[in-house]
């Protein structure tokens, strides 16, 4: 299981849309102390997690955070000062650890995609369930008290899941993974990342 938050040469899937915005770490979650439960990866600057900005709670408009990738990390004295630069820009293509939960009962897993599509939703996801370098989940919401989950965007093709006949290469279908087991999956995807905060939820 991914223990840290996904960095590396690879997570980037497509160079732009760029539209980057200063956010206090305190207003970033699930990251290092700001997770709800389980202790997450600390944010650090050479990491790229999906967040999401904003209150955790229902009254704090929970559902309409804005969702983005952190692009990179300078950290401050405390907590509350370091600064992250995020990325919130609609249609940027982002390879990050995703789990197949898609519903809680109480906080524990309940039922588990096994059979995701291209432009399935995927969520910004607080619960214990996942692992620490895991933010993102298939479940729409969460396993500390059903709170809706900000939509972060969707699963996408990444560069090398695409069939490749047509332009001279070796393979004539995609590798999108299609076939999951019924139980807690963790894996690579690539998002196509959607700021969804412009929709009731």
């Amino acid at each position: 299981m991914p223990t840290e938050f996904q960095s590396g040469s690879n997570w980037q899937q497509s160079s732009g849309p760029i539209v980057n915005v200063d956010v206090h770490e305190a207003d970033c979650w699930p990251v290092d102390d700001n997770a709800a439960v389980l202790t997450k990866d600390a944010l650090a600057d050479g990491l790229h997690p999906v967040i999401a900005i904003g209150g955790r709670a229902a009254a704090d408009g929970r559902p309409l955070n804005v969702t983005g990738v952190v692009m990179k990390y300078e950290a401050g004295l405390t907590t509350a000062t370091g600064i992250a630069v995020v990325n919130i820009a609609d249609g940027m293509i982002v390879r990050q650890y995703v789990s197949n939960i898609l519903t809680y009962s109480g906080t524990n897993p309940n039922s588990y995609e096994t059979t995701p599509v291209v432009g399935q939703p995927v969520y910004v996801d607080d619960s214990q369930a996942l692992s620490a370098g895991v933010t993102l989940s298939m479940s729409p919401l969460n396993g500390h008290g059903g709170l809706h989950n900000p939509m972060a965007g969707v699963l996408w093709y990444c560069q090398d899941e695409m069939a490749n006949a047509e332009m001279g290469g070796a393979r004539s279908t995609p590798t999108f993974d299609t076939a999951l087991p019924d139980a807690k999956t963790e894996q690579e995807y690539c998002i196509l990342l959607i700021n969804n905060t412009r929709d009731l939820a």
